[in-house]
């Protein structure tokens, strides 16, 4: 780990500093940080023309150092702290002994502190003329391609750190995703919804349809099942009588990594009784809108080199009329599953036919319309076969009363009026338990909830919103790992 001659180098010099008395890590009341870099450019950077000084304004900032263009006895160096980057000007004659041990001791990527006065330079560049500089943090590493940032894009996931230290545009991404979550809470709280904790290891994995990851429970002596989704936690809040629950939280899914997917994840789900599905997605449409306004975007948004369009109400379209209107599929054929089977052989696609005609249509679906998605809109009316939670459509046992949100050809967010029928609960539940054996996604039978259901569930609608995809539509980013600061990744030996 520390075999890399500059590795060495460094730390001999942390041992001389040691020699001269100069510590290589300070902390206590030798810090003296009173601003901020952004607060002196936010002040100077309009009021100052070029060779302008402001000697009575004194300031202390820390950062670390990113650029030194040392001139004999004087020079530059640039810092960097969390609001951005200021030069700072040294020289000789102001520092003394301070200059000698900078121009000895301080390498690229140290961490100093440096008190001093505003002025800009002859070419009207702000920078921060240094009366004083402190080593607070010697740094053992140097930085990669110190002028150019980290670009190998494997290496940026797997030390985010030296990404945010070299790339400007990962700060930012990160720092709209705190934006977003925090949007989106004071969203909810606004709404007088309460904010949650629910288990993260459960018994049973339920919520969603979804392999699980399991763990075991040493002092329990059992397996754990790391939660899918909150939403059955959830839901026995409404029974026990809270009517406006959300959670922010972690979800976890044993299944593909791709540039939508990482194996654990972000989401909200909020539940209000008393309220439908057509209410949840007027609700969504607000918080959407209400983000964008809280990062300053525009409504029609640039993203992956095509332009969404946030402004007005979102499209709502039935299941089975997008798969006609969008996807091009014969309407005629959607009623008879060997015709489905046809359809989709003739164009290369294979369809299983023992599906049931729900799960067929989820597969014309998935190939023909998702993608095609582009501007926010809210397919209904979902499948009762592919809606184990969901309540049905009174006039039509074969649909539910569901919706899903898809933006820029993904799912966003998934909501429907609840399942609150236990004795329909249970009979969904054993539906899927008997198709587990050729679907691992299925769901658990889930007693506990369903004895909950028995108490009486007021009539509700839930919803979950995936945070990670929405931050990347945000962000212009296309794949999930761009926005998520610690990304599942390979193991590699170094």
């Amino acid at each position: 780990m520390f075999e890399q001659n500059d590795t060495k180098t460094r730390m001999n010099k942390s041992e001389l500093m040691m020699e001269d008395n100069i510590k290589s890590f300070v902390h206590g009341d030798k810090i003296k940080k009173d601003t901020t870099i952004k607060f002196i450019l936010d002040k100077y950077e309009t009021t100052l023309k070029a060779e302008d000084k402001v000697r009575e304004d004194t300031y202390t900032i820390a950062g670390r150092m990113k650029i030194s263009r040392n001139m004999g006895n004087a020079g530059f160096l640039t810092l960097q702290d969390e609001t951005g980057l200021l030069q700072v000007f040294v020289r000789k004659n102001d520092l003394g002994d301070n200059f000698k041990i900078f121009k000895k001791f301080v390498d690229i990527g140290d961490i100093l502190q440096v008190s001093g006065f505003p002025f800009k330079t002859k070419t009207g560049e702000l920078s921060l003329y240094a009366s004083e500089i402190t080593i607070l943090t010697k740094a053992y590493l140097p930085l990669p391609e110190k002028f150019h940032g980290l670009k190998d894009q494997e290496l940026k996931y797997r030390k985010r750190h030296l990404d945010l230290i070299t790339n400007s545009d990962t700060m930012a991404t990160f720092k709209a995703r705190s934006k977003t979550v925090s949007t989106i809470r004071r969203f909810f709280e606004d709404m007088e919804f309460i904010e949650v904790e629910t288990p993260m290891m459960n018994n049973i994995p339920g919520g969603a349809n979804a392999k699980p990851f399991i763990t075991h429970h040493n002092a329990l002596g059992m397996d754990r099942y790391m939660r899918i989704a909150p939403e059955l936690y959830l839901k026995k809040l409404l029974v026990g009588g809270f009517e406006k629950v959300f959670e922010i939280g972690k979800n976890f899914r044993n299944e593909g990594i791709d540039h939508t997917h990482n194996p654990e994840f972000t989401s909200i789900e909020a539940y209000i009784a008393y309220k439908d599905y057509i209410y949840m997605m007027n609700v969504i449409q607000d918080l959407i809108k209400n983000i964008l306004d809280n990062l300053n975007l525009p409504y029609l948004l640039e993203y992956d080199n095509q332009n969404i369009d946030f402004g007005g109400e979102f499209k709502r379209i039935s299941f089975k009329n997008s798969l006609v209107e969008i996807g091009n599929v014969p309407f005629e054929i959607l009623e008879n599953r060997q015709e489905i089977v046809d359809f989709a052989k003739s164009k290369g696609l294979h369809i299983d036919g023992n599906l049931s005609k729900g799960k067929m249509w989820e597969e014309l679906f998935d190939e023909y319309v998702e993608a095609k998605l582009i501007d926010p809109t809210f397919i209904i009316d979902y499948p009762t076969e592919i809606s184990p939670l969901a309540r049905q459509n009174e006039d039509n046992k074969d649909i539910t009363e569901r919706f899903e949100l898809f933006i820029a050809g993904r799912e966003i967010a998934n909501g429907f009026n609840e399942l609150n029928d236990p004795v329909e609960q249970y009979q969904r539940f054993l539906q899927q338990v008997g198709t587990k054996d050729d679907d691992d996604e299925a769901m658990h039978m889930d007693k506990s909830f369903v004895e909950a259901l028995m108490n009486g569930m007021p009539p509700a609608v839930g919803v979950g919103l995936g945070i990670d995809r929405l931050v990347m539509l945000f962000t212009n980013n296309t794949s999930i790992k761009d926005v998520i600061l610690f990304p599942a990744m390979k193991e590699i030996n170094e």
